[in-house]
């Protein structure tokens, strides 16, 4: 497990008798107290399928009985109990064209395409835009700039870009003909970036959006 990113985890898990995982699917991880109670939250893949190993990161959030768990609590050797991979929709089948647009830790079900695309040579089918606070508090920042992605911070400048969201000239190069555009983040930035998406062309049909959050 490591702290990449400041509130955060990320768990390398060692799942038996695992499934492969498609790009973009999640597992859920359920925590069961000695009286009973259980909390379970679902949880991205950022690992490629062909990796060992399940990557999960997670965000701790405040109220968040799980991540709160995983993030403070859980140390390595420990067993958790998880359920996937789960999604068939939200998924990339690695041989058609793409356009991710991710806020903040939506990010991560991209960060298995990208991972995904580079072990099998098609990282030229992935264009990617991300929208994020800073540059410290993105996740597998590192990654993304080297695939070449756009990155809009709106707390600070990022090179020539001044501090600003997202907006839709911005897109219009990444765009191209027989994509599937795949959106992920918060509600508030998954709608906001769906209209974005919309005004600049993309036909609804084209889009498809993961949300996360309590108002998801």
């Amino acid at each position: 497990m490591r702290r990449p990113v400041q509130r955060s985890v990320q768990l390398r898990l060692d799942v038996h008798d695992r499934v492969d995982h498609l790009p973009g699917q999640h597992y859920v991880v359920r925590l069961t107290a000695e009286d009973g109670y259980t909390a379970q939250r679902s949880y991205s893949v950022a690992s490629a399928p062909a990796d060992p190993l399940v990557e999960l990161f997670v965000e701790r959030l405040d109220d968040g009985e799980v991540s709160i768990h995983l993030a403070d609590v859980v140390e390595p050797g420990d067993e958790l109990e998880l359920r996937g991979p789960i999604g068939g929709w939200f998924v990339w089948d690695g041989e058609s064209p793409a356009l991710l647009v991710a806020g903040g830790s939506g990010v991560v079900p991209f960060v298995s395409m990208l991972r995904h695309a580079r072990a099998t040579g098609r990282e030229d089918l992935l264009r990617i835009a991300v929208s994020a606070r800073t540059l410290a508090g993105l996740p597998y920042a590192d990654e993304l700039v080297a695939a070449g992605a756009l990155i809009a911070l709106t707390r600070e400048a990022y090179g020539i870009r001044p501090a600003g969201r997202l907006h839709a000239e911005e897109l219009l190069p990444l765009w191209e003909p027989d994509q599937t555009v795949y959106v992920c983040g918060s509600a508030p930035f998954a709608e906001a970036a769906t209209q974005l998406l919309l005004a600049s062309g993309r036909p609804a049909s084209s889009i498809r959006v993961e949300r996360f959050g309590p108002s998801a």
